[in-house]
Parts: C-alpha cells; sequence; structure tokens
C-alpha cells in the first residue's frame, strides 16, 4: 500500500513537466469531482448508464472524439457519456489524484509509457474475460499491436492506433528558401540544417524542449542502448548521455536554439507550438519533435497558408533508433461501476467504420485492418500522408520498441527535463547535465 500511495504521489509531483498537446471547447477534466449519487462512474437508475471517459488531446482529437460519444448514444439509448480532457501535463495530475480517491473515470487514455505503472497497482481490469466471451472484438488487431497492452498474461489496454516518431516542420517556409528536408537525417546533418535555417530564415529550433525524454531514449537506442535496465539505467556513464546535452548546449551557443523563455507564459499545447505560434521568426521554430498521427493537428493549428511536412527525427543510426509504436490506448479502470458496457463502449470505438469515419485516424493508423482500409477514401491528404510515412518510410526502417518504462520513470523524466531546462538557461553545462543525470538517475533506479 505505501508503494502504491508513493507512486500516486510521485506522478502528481513530477509529471507536470511532461510535454504534450491539447486543448478543447468541451468539459474539461479540471472540473471532474468524484461520482455523486445521480451520475456516477456508470451508474444511474435502471437501464440508464452514464460513463465517464477521459483523454488528453488537441482541438481535432476533442471535436472527432466527442462526436463518437454522441455517436454511441444515440445508437445505444440510455447511455451518456461525460467527456472529459486536459492537456497532457494536467492530465496525469488528474488521474493519479482520482486513483488516491477511487474515483478514477470509466475509460482512460493510457500512454504505453504508463501502462505498467498503472496495472502493477491495480488500477485497471483485465480486458482478456471480455475477450473471451465475445465483448471486445479484437480478431482484426495484429497480434504484435495487442500485445503491447499486454502485462503479466492480462491485457489492460486496447491500442487506438498505430505511430512513429515524426519531425514535423515548415515546409512553406523551407520551400521559400530553397532548402530540402530528407528523411533518416544523422544528427550532423540535422544540426547542420538547424544552423542553416537559422542563417536563411531567422527561424529556430525547438529540440523537443520539456519533452526531451522521448528524445533522449530514441538517441540511445540509434546507439544501440535503452534508457532503463532492471533497477539501473541502461548505459555505463555519463559520456553515453553527453551527446543529448550537446546539442541543447551548441543550438543556445550558436543562437540557433529557441530561448526557453519563450514557454514561461505558454500551455505547451500544439496551438501554442513555436512551430505555428509567435510574434516573430525569434519566438518561433521550423519545426517539432512530435508523433505521426499529429500531423493533422499541427496542420489545422498551423496559420493559414502554411504546410506542414513531416520527416523522422535525426539519428545517425536511423533503423536503430526508430519505431513504431501504440499512440495511444483506452482502458477500462477498476472504479467503474459498469465495465462491461465501458468495454462494449471500447469494442465500437475499435471496431466501427461509422465511428472511424469521424475519428479518422487521429490517434494514428486504426489498429483494426478493415477498418483503416475503410475509412482511407474519408482521408485528408495529410492522413493519407500519415500513413505513407508510416508505410513506406518507418517501417521498413526500424526496430521494435522498447520495454515499457518503469515505476521510476516518471521521476528519471522530471530529472530530464530539470537537467534540459537549467542547460538552456546557462546554468549548467553539457557534461555536468550528463554526469547529474547518471549519478541522481542511477539513486532512483536503485531505490526503486
Amino acid at each position: 500500500m505505501k508503494r502504491k500511495l508513493a507512486l500516486l504521489l510521485a506522478l502528481v509531483l513530477t509529471v507536470m513537466s511532461l510535454a504534450a498537446c491539447g486543448s478543447s471547447k468541451t468539459e474539461s477534466a479540471s472540473d471532474a469531482t468524484a461520482p455523486t449519487e445521480t451520475q456516477g462512474a456508470a451508474g444511474g437508475n435502471g437501464d440508464s448508464k452514464h460513463l465517464i471517459v477521459a483523454w488528453w488531446g488537441n482541438q481535432t482529437r476533442n471535436e472527432r472524439t466527442q462526436a463518437v460519444l454522441d455517436l454511441y448514444s444515440q445508437q445505444n439509448p440510455g447511455i451518456t457519456f461525460d467527456g472529459q480532457f486536459v492537456e497532457w501535463n494536467d492530465y496525469w495530475n488528474k488521474l493519479a489524484t482520482a486513483s488516491a480517491g477511487h474515483s478514477l473515470p470509466d475509460v482512460v487514455q493510457m500512454d504505453y509509457r504508463y501502462l505498467e505503472q498503472y496495472v502493477s497497482n491495480g488500477l485497471l481490469i483485465d480486458l482478456k474475460p471480455y475477450i473471451e466471451n465475445g465483448t471486445l472484438d479484437v480478431s482484426g488487431i495484429d497480434e504484435s499491436i495487442l500485445e503491447s497492452g499486454s502485462v503479466d498474461g492480462g491485457i489492460y489496454a486496447i491500442s487506438l492506433g498505430v505511430n512513429a516518431p515524426a519531425l514535423l516542420y515548415n515546409k512553406t517556409l523551407l520551400d521559400e528558401h530553397g532548402i530540402e528536408i530528407k528523411d533518416n537525417m544523422t544528427m550532423d546533418e540535422f544540426i547542420d540544417k538547424c544552423r542553416e535555417i537559422y542563417e536563411k530564415t531567422g527561424y529556430k529550433t525547438n529540440v523537443a524542449y520539456g519533452n526531451g525524454d522521448n528524445f533522449i531514449e530514441y538517441m540511445l537506442r540509434s546507439s544501440g542502448k535503452i534508457l532503463f535496465e532492471e533497477g539501473k539505467l541502461g548505459v555505463d556513464s555519463a559520456e553515453e548521455l553527453k551527446p543529448f546535452f550537446d546539442i541543447y548546449e551548441i543550438g543556445m551557443k550558436e543562437g540557433w536554439h529557441v530561448d526557453p523563455g519563450i514557454f514561461v507564459e505558454r500551455n505547451i499545447s500544439v496551438e501554442q507550438e513555436p512551430i505555428v505560434y509567435g510574434s516573430s521568426p525569434e519566438t518561433m521554430s521550423w519545426c517539432a519533435f512530435y508523433w505521426s498521427n499529429q500531423l493533422t493537428a499541427v496542420q489545422n493549428a498551423a496559420p493559414e497558408g502554411m504546410e506542414i511536412g513531416i520527416t523522422t527525427w535525426p539519428a545517425d543510426n536511423p533503423k536503430a533508433a526508430n519505431y513504431l509504436r501504440p499512440s495511444q490506448f483506452f482502458s477500462v479502470t477498476v472504479d467503474s461501476k459498469n465495465p462491461e458496457e465501458a468495454v462494449k463502449f471500447l469494442n465500437f470505438f475499435i471496431n466501427s467504420v461509422e465511428a472511424n469515419n469521424i475519428l479518422l485516424g487521429e490517434r494514428g493508423v486504426p489498429p483494426v485492418a478493415s477498418v483503416a482500409e475503410a475509412i482511407t477514401p474519408q482521408l485528408s491528404d495529410q492522413e493519407k500522408l500519415v500513413i505513407d510515412y508510416i508505410n513506406n518510410v518507418v517501417t521498413p526502417n526500424s526496430s521494435p520498441i522498447n520495454p515499457p518504462a518503469p515505476d521510476s520513470a516518471v521521476e528519471i523524466f522530471d530529472l530530464i527535463d530539470k537537467l534540459e531546462e537549467r542547460l538552456c538557461y546557462g546554468e549548467i553545462t553539457a557534461a555536468e547535465a550528463a554526469q547529474e543525470l547518471f549519478e541522481q538517475g542511477s539513486k532512483i533506479m536503485a531505490g526503486n
């Protein structure tokens, strides 16, 4: 019990530094409270059932998800929903608080990095019995994708889409200046491109600021390393971590990396990312380190006339670094008063062509192959570009995804972001940041 409470507290205190995307017009999870007598997690009288569904997201995701909730209610009289969402940072804070009070939503959007933690703390239900009795049809999902939601033999999460790391960039700006971007850039090629773009356009580069934990793992994969091993970091010295921090140090010294001060008064969301938001080139970035499924949202947030391109994150060994991953999952929580109805909704979400003609792969390429094929004619040019990117750029040139992060990962990720911030403000050097991450990270891993 103490270990469970410690994890929840760690999530509340540390995960706020992680970056992500999204805001929306409908009710925010910040307004969510514990279920009332008349509006439980899935309560109600007679056949009336009320389900709370929570997710993090951008404006596009929010609108499409809410439309699917409305469609399900129309087709299933008596089923109503409370759709709740916030940005990534606040999302995990809210879930941690709700889990401590046994008031988790019925259905929660889950991330690969946190799945094992939530399962080990007894917060999610095993979906395997519902698969075995036919309530949840996963026959159209590839076994490897289905397995990504498995922990200790149970299935606790169903993938909502497949995506990959993606460097999104201002194609219009670069085309105007005759600057070409190629897939599978090495790190040196990427840094040279950052210099060239800054010199020719004045636009700077945002190297995953505030979300560097994903990129450092990507870089380590390129050198055959992983960030986490059993009870320790997956590197043998601080020197193996230094190349990650070198990028920020070089960028700040040479002037082509964005100043961290621009994030002080911004919510880190798609709509306020420097690639689409800023008053001048000095406060804007030509690129964003995102995921492939976020191309549509970034394009929708971009000013009129700006075309967003997509390519791979830079790595010296692209095949070793790149990977396919479940973009997000849906999981049913132990606090749901009607888990069977929650599972029925999940089944609809992944298998209904009608629902997915609304969702249109915003969370990634649909995991059910027949559904992905059926919605293709309805996709926008950007959405078709994502499928082409997944199928023809990443899939042939990638390696298996790393195992899920351990419980102590949230503390490591928080430490990375703090070191990154101190480095960009000139308080420490890249070598000092790498040494502190190695020493403190090793203590965190050993202690957990």
